[in-house]
């Protein structure tokens, strides 16, 4: 017995698609924010800063204090998967740290 394939319409509505375009939003941009706590050294957040995210010391310890004075900072922005790695990494050193969507999206 011989095999049939449905017809297949290959013709694509281009109005369609943008009016669907225009209603999906990206999955980016996502952050990691780091929040203060009262257990962690600023020297150890520093050092966590520098060793995970790779950040010069400056950049780190302007973090920090950022943590400090402001009781967060964003730390990192992207896709939402990657934020999530990074606050389980930041969960592994003993920080508090969540996802949440970036400003203005």
């Amino acid at each position: 017995m011989p095999l049939s394939f449905p017809s297949v319409d290959e013709r694509t509505d281009t109005d369609a698609d943008l009016d669907t375009r225009a209603s999906v939003r990206p999955d980016v941009p996502w952050v990691t924010v780091v929040w203060d706590d009262p257990v962690n050294l600023m020297s150890y957040v520093t050092y966590v800063f520098q060793t995970y995210f790779g950040f010069p010391r400056p950049t780190a310890e302007q973090l920090m204090h950022q943590v400090d004075a402001e009781g967060r900072a964003i730390v990192a922005t992207g896709n939402r998967e990657q934020m999530e790695l990074h606050v389980e990494a930041m969960h592994g050193y003993g920080l508090q740290a969540t996802v949440d969507r970036a400003a203005g999206e």
